[in-house]
């Protein structure tokens, strides 16, 4: 794991990250979106978060590995067949369903930050992967061509300015 940063507290999350031909699919099905003034989130920044954790004490980076480390993971698969705006975010997603195991880890993610004593931002878990920024009005959007992710592991990541995300920690699954 990277070192803490000299702050006290570390901005993080947990999500699943694409392998590189997973990556390149995730592009080219933004390439059918005609953005106006969007912000492109830059293809090393691409994911799907399960749990963000927003900013935790940086003294709290072990526990919150250790979390990740106790769960269960099995192998699952995840479509995602629909692009989607979040109008308060300003945000343009290709998403889908929550397939069981997935909802199962985020719930688990959540249980495990309350008994560490630790809050998170509480939200419905809704699977997607932002591929658009300040994405001001409800666009007119495409039927993609379904993505099925072949979910090999899950990840801690952590959030650094003018950074690309790092990926602290990886877990696989069975």
């Amino acid at each position: 794991m990277a070192p803490a940063e000299s702050t006290g507290t570390r901005r993080l999350f947990f999500a699943l990250w694409p392998d590189a031909p997973l990556r390149e699919e995730l592009l080219r099905r933004r390439a059918l979106l005609k953005p106006s003034g969007w912000r492109a989130v830059p293809a090393h920044n691409l994911h799907l978060t399960l749990l963000f954790l927003g900013n935790q004490p940086s003294s709290a980076l072990g526990d919150i590995d250790a979390l990740g480390g106790q769960l269960g993971l099995e192998r699952s698969r995840l479509r995602l067949d629909r692009f989607g705006w979040f109008p308060g975010a300003r945000v343009l997603w290709l998403g889908g369903s929550a397939p069981d195991p997935i909802q199962a880890w985020v719930d688990a993610l959540s249980s495990g930050m309350d008994s560490l004593g630790l809050s998170v931002e509480r939200r419905p878990f809704k699977p997607h992967v932002t591929l658009f920024r300040r994405v001001l009005e409800a666009p007119d959007l495409p039927e993609p061509e379904p993505l099925d992710w072949s979910v090999r592991g899950l990840s801690l990541i952590e959030s650094l300015p003018s950074r690309p995300y790092q990926v602290l920690r990886t877990w696989s699954v069975n």
